[in-house]
């Protein structure tokens, strides 16, 4: 049998394999949000990308509308960063250590109970596998600002569509930030999915800090791949992300 360092690496390569370049529409509509410069249709503002940042970051509802779609945005033509989550499942075979040295990792994620209703032998999303987004705000501190997707139709564990490094990832919203830190924060994403994007050098204190990445949330049930529709119990990111992929396509081609 080869050795697990091993079998992680030939994972790792996999998964760098499937990263798709950018379809033209989508490409033009991620230059025409940065072109734009900051969002309109504020859906709630008062955020931070980075905790020594300003905090005019958005959930942009410009192309609710006419696109059907939910996004992050700042000013000056910034969109987001990519803070690293390992949240969910601790310590499985698709840990290869590179989180350990996460300051806030938390043994759930926002939707365990539905992902574990699934039926699918797991109990939670693996952060190691499960490319998810962290999408959301909710805190209770006195001057947090909160968003809840749903209030706008978004379903949890629906596909989400992610332009980071040249690439187009697809991910599922997985979780949501809560206010244990001391600003109301977004951009953030699994290591899996982080690493999808910008390489092997992520790590749980280590993410991607440029404001260039576009995280697209469809409304609606078509989003949903539900419990058949993906491979919860994926061993790796390459093997669930393939499972999205169809959905994923589905979804872009309407941009």
């Amino acid at each position: 049998m080869a050795p697990r360092s091993a079998l992680l690496a030939l994972s790792a390569l996999v998964g760098a394999s499937l990263a798709r370049d950018v379809p033209q529409n989508v490409r033009d509509l991620y230059n025409s949000i940065k072109a734009q410069g900051e969002c309109s249709n504020v859906l709630q503002g008062g955020f931070y990308a980075l905790e020594d940042g300003s905090g005019d970051f958005t959930y942009c509802g410009d192309l609710l509308s006419s696109h059907g779609i939910i996004y992050q945005q700042g000013t000056g033509g910034a969109l987001s960063d990519m803070d690293i989550d390992c949240d969910g499942v601790q310590g499985s075979p698709a840990d290869d250590g590179r989180c350990g040295n996460s300051g806030d990792t938390q043994s759930i994620t926002s939707f365990a109970d539905t992902v574990s209703g699934y039926g699918k032998g797991i109990n939670d999303l693996d952060a190691n596998i499960h490319p998810y987004v962290v999408f959301g705000n909710a805190g209770s501190k006195a001057g947090y600002a909160n968003f809840n997707p749903q209030d706008y139709g978004v379903e949890p564990l629906s596909v989400m569509a992610v332009v980071c490094g040249e690439k187009l990832i697809y991910g599922i919203w997985g979780d949501e930030n809560g206010d244990d830190g001391e600003k109301a924060m977004v951009g953030e994403a699994s290591i899996s999915l982080a690493t999808a994007c910008f390489g092997q050098g992520i790590t749980g204190d280590n993410g991607h800090e440029e404001t260039d990445v576009l995280y697209i949330a469809f409304p609606g049930q078509q989003a949903v791949p539900g419990a058949n529709g993906a491979k919860w119990d994926a061993a790796d990111f390459a093997e669930f992300e393939a499972s999205i992929a169809c959905l994923g396509n589905s979804l872009v081609s309407q941009l």
